[in-house]
């Protein structure tokens, strides 16, 4: 074996039982990204469809002129409808958006818990009830989006989790079973255990850096491995052999 092979070995040796588990994760979850779309793990086939249904010019106009009756006042208005209601959602310059029902012009935001359920209910496919319903005020690898927001819970094969925000009643996330397993290994993924987010962090850069190290190790050993290197030196000893002085021509 060369020494550009032996000190390859120990290299190769040494790097691949310090990321013996980490390469593991990698291949683990890889696998399991590539078995299960992203389209499921979403829940998308449990979306309730929801054709757009426009708000009638007429109300809107009349709801719109009752609300700056009333001072209500902002930089964006989007006008659709909630739970078969139409409302205004309108979005101030530095404040948090308001949800008001056009018709009577009252603030509907933060919304009720019944109304999150209801909202929750009308987005899942099928006739399910929410079993629990959970006031959310701060963010976790499971939800990262507005607050306040109501965490609704089915109980489906899934066990799927919807997640509306209190301030404009949209669903803002949907948990099950599945994402959460997915989420779990993405973290293991990018080596990022708790938040599941970075994947720019020096300690992925680094054990990447290390496992390319170890294919380029693994790449100088091969010819060694395949006994390449003893064959060339059987070659060369062959060559460099004095004739047989017995031999006949």
């Amino acid at each position: 074996m060369s020494a550009a092979s032996r000190i390859s070995a120990k290299i190769h040796k040494w790097l691949a039982l310090l990321m013996a588990i980490q390469i593991l994760f990698w291949f683990v979850s890889g696998l399991f990204f590539a078995v299960f779309p992203i389209e499921r793990v979403r829940s998308e086939h449990v979306w309730a469809e929801q054709p757009a249904r426009p708000v009638s010019l007429g109300t809107a106009a009349d709801g719109l002129r009752g609300l700056a009756a009333r001072g209500v006042s902002g930089d964006k208005v989007e006008l659709r409808l909630l739970l078969e209601r139409p409302v205004a959602l309108v979005t101030p310059h530095d404040g948090r958006p308001q949800l008001y029902d056009l018709p009577t012009g009252l603030r509907l935001s933060p919304l009720s818990m019944s109304a999150a359920a209801r909202i929750a209910e009308a987005d899942h496919v099928g006739d399910l009830r929410a079993v629990r319903v959970e006031r959310i005020t701060a963010n976790s690898p499971e939800y990262r989006g507005p607050l306040p927001a109501w965490r609704v819970d089915f109980d489906d094969s899934g066990n799927r989790s919807f997640y509306i925000a209190a301030d404009t009643g949209a669903v803002t996330a949907r948990r099950s079973t599945l994402w959460r397993v997915y989420d779990f290994l993405w973290g293991l993924h990018i080596m990022d255990w708790c938040g599941h987010e970075d994947f720019n962090s020096p300690l992925l850069i680094a054990t990447t850096f290390l496992g390319l190290v170890i294919i380029i190790t693994g790449i100088v050993m091969f010819p060694s491995r395949l006994g390449y290197n003893a064959w060339r030196r059987r070659r060369r000893a062959l060559a460099q052999s004095p004739p047989d002085e017995f031999s006949t021509t």
